[in-house]
Order: C-alpha cells, then structure tokens, then sequence
C-alpha cells in the first residue's frame, strides 16, 4: 500500500529499463509497439503520456501495470522488478499494487455507486464496514456524498467516471494506471474532473501515470513524455526520458 512506504527515499518509485513489447501479426512476423523505453517515476508524481493513436500507449500501461509481459526489459517497483514473479503472484501483486481507470468506466450494472467501489476491499476480505466507510469518504471527496446509493444507470458520464477512479482508488495502491479517464466525456465535464484528479492525487500523493489525448488535462502534469515510434522522449524533443 502506498501509505505504508517512507517518502524520504531518493531512490525512483518506478524504474523501467529496456523495455521491448511487440505483437505477431499474423503473417508469421511480428510488430515492434514499444522498443527499449527507459523512465522513472519518483513517488507521489503525476505523469502524462501523450502520443499519436497506435503507438503503444495503451500497450505500455498494461506493461506497467502487469496485465501483459514484456519480450525484454525490466519493470521495478521499489526495488524489484514484477516479471520476476509467476503469475499468481504477479495477480497478487496487481490486486495490491495498482488501480486501473479506462476510458469506459466498466462498473457493475447491478450495484450501487458505495458498492462498486467497495468492491476492490471485499475481494481482498477487508472488514465490510471500514471497507463501506473509505468508499464513502472518497466519494464524498468527488463530491458524490448525494449519490452513494445510485446505480450506475442512474447517474451522468462523469459522476460514473468519478465512482470508477474511486475505485480505483479503494485499495490505496501503489499506482494509479489511467487510460484515457475522460475520453468519452465532453470538455465541461472533462476539464471539471480533471482538476478533480490532480487534486485528489495531491491530497493523497498517490503515484498516477495517465495516457491522455487531452492538452489540457496533460499540462497539469508534473511531466509529460510522448510516445513516438515506439520510443519515449520528454515533451518538446528533449531526448529519450532516463531514468533521472
């Protein structure tokens, strides 16, 4: 969890080296997506990846957040690289460690906003009633206090997206993986939620890296670093981002 970890370490949160992602194409070759990225994240820090569609973004956020494995490179978090792990542990650590925001809030139809985002705790057996006492404090926090008990049919696209980074955000992990979080929303909502983000994460110096198309939202970043021809460079063709 990340509340439990010193922040007086000078040592990066995040160290990723060497990291190569290609994908078979069907003609008995295979497509380079991601080719030798190296970054570093400290704690606490909000980065934006920007970049042209297809460039392997999403790619590289699934890498980061253990969903797929890498063809080479590392990935550590504090220390340690996660694909040293098999995969049951790499589940656990996935369930732990990080929260995951999409583009498309994939809540559950049938149960209530305090409910979804509940949901993370009781999967990892926490008591119901501190689990249902965060839930509401973070949504509180989104200023959905008024609408615990909506399902997600009944409330707007972006108070859904507001339940969905709640969410995320139930377990306290280590980092934050959004994907797009306010691609479907129209700018009012988006921009009103984007501050939203940034200030939560703030408050709770929780560790996010976002893909965004977004200019606006990308700008309230500690950094940003686009994604081009599979290479990470610092936003304004500084060179490919190291790991200081």
């Amino acid at each position: 969890m990340s509340n439990e970890h010193s922040d007086t370490s000078n040592q990066p949160f995040l160290v990723v080296d060497n990291l190569s992602k290609s994908f078979p194409t069907g003609q008995g070759e295979r497509l380079q997506v991601l080719r030798d990225i190296h970054f570093s994240v400290q704690k606490g820090e909000l980065i934006a990846i920007v970049g042209e569609s297809g460039t392997g973004k999403s790619t590289l956020l699934h890498l980061l957040g253990a969903l797929d494995r890498p063809d080479s490179g590392t990935v550590r978090y504090q220390g340690r690289d996660i694909f040293d792990r098999d995969d049951e542990d790499l589940s656990a650590f996935r369930n732990a460690s990080v929260g995951f925001v999409f583009q498309f809030h994939h809540l559950l139809p049938e149960f209530s906003a305090l409910e979804n985002v509940m949901m993370p705790a009781l999967v990892a057996r926490e008591n119901h009633k501190s689990a249902m006492e965060r839930a509401r404090v973070l949504l509180e926090k989104f200023g959905l206090g008024a609408r615990l008990d909506h399902r997600p049919g009944e409330l707007s696209g972006g108070e859904m997206q507001r339940v969905a980074i709640a969410r995320a955000m139930m377990n306290e992990p280590d980092v934050i993986l959004a994907d797009e979080p306010t691609g479907n929303l129209d700018k009012k909502t988006a921009d009103v939620l984007h501050q939203e983000i940034v200030g939560l994460t703030r408050e709770l110096r929780q560790t996010v890296i976002v893909v965004t198309h977004n200019p606006d939202f990308a700008s309230l970043a500690d950094r940003i670093v686009r994604l081009e021809a599979g290479r990470l460079i610092e936003e304004g063709g500084t060179g490919e981002v190291g790991e200081g």
